[in-house]
């Protein structure tokens, strides 16, 4: 089959999520301050707050928390974890995190070389579980809008990945059909079982190497990879 239509996730797929998150949560670990409230460690800070992250929004994913409760509890947590009581942790921290985190820039290796060569041949759209404004201000200050023709974003829509409406929702706004589009993402619940749910093929974005689900077809370690398997 000759595929047509190429679907990208956007956080741990294209835009560095966890590498952004880092560089942002050092700047604010130092502008707040945060040793002299006993965190001695940014590295442990940032640790601590990725885990909690990651657990949080696989939550969000499957609908078991709201965009709220998501962003009141990742940071609080995080503080109460190490050992802060709740009356000393700064009330602005989200709010400045939300503020500069979409700004970063990092993106995985090859991407703009990646998405460049296949725009070329695929039309190229983006299914996101990300919130509107940070996901078009991630999309905006890396210049990725160039390459999608359409942006489906799950705050928007009103369903997340992996909800067969969303996958449904974009292939009706592409105008594609189900056997000539292609899944690419980071989340084995939320990318790839969503897209085998309705039918979808799917690639497994997996540049940590973690273990691969036996029937998960094809996975890659880098975006350049996409070149030589599609």
């Amino acid at each position: 089959m000759q595929y047509k239509h190429l679907f990208f996730d956007l956080d741990h797929t294209i835009w560095d999520f966890d590498k952004n998150a880092e560089e942002t949560l050092f700047e604010l670990y130092h502008s707040y301050n945060l040793k002299d409230l006993g965190l001695h460690s940014a590295e442990r800070f940032i640790e601590v707050y990725t885990d909690n992250n990651h657990k949080l929004w696989a939550e969000y994913h499957v609908g078991k928390i709201s965009k709220q409760q998501l962003r009141e509890t990742r940071f609080a947590k995080t503080f109460t974890d190490l050992g802060i009581s709740p009356e000393f942790i700064p009330r602005q921290f989200e709010d400045d995190y939300v503020n500069i985190c979409p700004t970063k820039t990092n993106l995985f290796p090859e991407a703009h070389e990646t998405l460049n060569y296949l725009k070329e041949r695929y039309s190229l759209h983006l299914i996101s579980n990300g919130f509107k404004e940070s996901t078009e201000l991630k999309i905006g200050n890396n210049k990725l809008d160039i390459y999608f023709d359409n942006v489906v974003i799950s705050e928007v829509i009103g369903v997340n990945k992996p909800d067969r409406a969303i996958f449904e929702h974009a292939l009706g706004l592409a105008g594609a059909l189900i056997n000539e589009s292609v899944m690419i993402g980071d989340s084995i619940e939320a990318d790839i079982r969503g897209a085998q749910n309705i039918g979808m093929k799917a690639i497994y974005f997996n540049p940590e190497g973690k273990e691969k689900p036996e029937d998960v077809e094809h996975q890659i370690g880098c975006l350049s990879e996409l070149k030589s398997i599609l």
